[in-house]
């Protein structure tokens, strides 16, 4: 890794292609360069292409953490005007991408994550856990100066497919008689099932085609475009409590290779009527294996949304924590949730 740092060093200057660019992160990773470290060394590296969403997410694939993340994103902006990156050159010993399932194969895998997710609320246990929302705004409206609003820590219950939000703390202070929606900004809630079901309900008619191969937490996963029309859309985005509209939407699905289990959902608004106030609307529910009570189980791990209102950014960053089973005692107590350790670095993707 010393080495690689000091050819690159000796050419500063030198703008990177792609290839070399690609094996820097992959040797960072692989030699557990500190997060810090490898991206305060690429925060002024130059480069002769554009970093754009689906290289940057072969880099999160290789396992690089939240402030590497940071710093491309940066770059994706500083690059814009670059030229598209050139694949990468394959090598003796390099493994090339595997070639996509049959189309009876795609509609298989899509049809064994369509039977997991209807069935997949029913099949929850009764929990509670701890849902940490950490919320910020950009008044810059350039993705560079986010000042962070508030932290509210709020006990999700979910008992006989009903789930309950009840805030307990908002920066810390205990919160007795306010619930989400009082709180006013942009908040969420329905992750639970909801998302997951609507996406792949008859009703919806998504349309689903295939998009790559991918590694999401380190394991193996197939990914899917899809898109939803409105007609057929359950998605509201509501503002200040009194403006709603539902939209198309479109993005992208995780379905874990193994499991079969969609881990990762990913989606934007389209179509949103130019005079309403929100103009952007994306979001991104990440699911992973939790244990309960012994048992493993398939639940949120992390939630993002971004809304753009005029110029000014809105970002939502939710992590749900402190699983444990639901009982007529279950409690979450003060202490527990004012220590509760953050959510470890991992891979992220727009």
């Amino acid at each position: 890794m010393i080495a690689v740092f000091a050819a690159i060093l000796l050419t500063a200057q030198t703008a990177l292609n792609f290839e070399q660019f690609y094996d820097l992160i992959d040797s960072s990773v692989k030699q557990n360069v500190p997060d810090k470290q490898l991206s305060r060394f690429i925060k002024n590296r130059k480069t002769d292409f554009r970093l754009t969403d689906r290289s940057i997410e072969q880099f999160i694939g290789l396992g690089i953490g939240p402030r590497t993340i940071k710093v491309l994103r940066s770059l994706q902006q500083n690059t814009a005007n670059l030229p598209e990156p050139v694949a990468r050159s394959r090598t003796t010993g390099q493994r090339a991408q595997p070639p996509p399932p049959s189309k009876r194969e795609q509609e298989r895998i899509i049809d064994a994550a369509r039977v997991r997710a209807l069935s997949y609320t029913a099949e929850l246990p009764n929990f509670i856990c701890l849902q940490v929302t950490q919320r910020y705004v950009d008044p810059s409206g350039l993705e560079m100066d986010w000042l962070r609003q508030d932290e509210i820590k709020t006990r999700v219950s979910y008992f006989e497919s009903t789930e309950n939000y009840e805030v307990l703390s908002v920066n810390d202070k205990v919160v007795t008689d306010r619930s989400m929606h009082e709180l006013g900004g942009a908040t969420s809630t329905g992750e639970f099932g909801s998302m997951l079901a609507e996406l792949f309900s008859p009703e919806t008619a998504t349309n689903f085609r295939w998009a790559r191969h991918s590694i999401l937490r380190r394991r193996p996963v197939y990914v899917f475009h899809y898109q939803v029309r409105r007609n057929n859309s359950r998605w509201r985005i509501r503002f200040e409590n009194s403006n709603e509209i539902i939209t198309a939407y479109r993005g992208l699905v995780y379905i874990g290779k193994e499991s079969e289990q969609v881990v990762r959902i990913a989606m934007r608004a389209t179509g949103i009527p130019p005079d309403f106030p929100i103009q952007v609307a994306r979001s991104r529910l990440d699911y992973d294996f939790v244990t309960i009570s012994g048992q493993q189980f398939l639940l949120p791990l992390k939630a993002q949304m971004n809304m753009r209102q005029s110029k000014v950014l809105i970002r939502n960053n939710v992590a749900f924590r402190l699983y444990r089973k639901f009982s007529a005692e279950s409690t979450l107590s003060f202490d527990e949730i004012e220590d509760v350790a953050p959510l470890p670095p991992e891979d992220a993707s727009e």
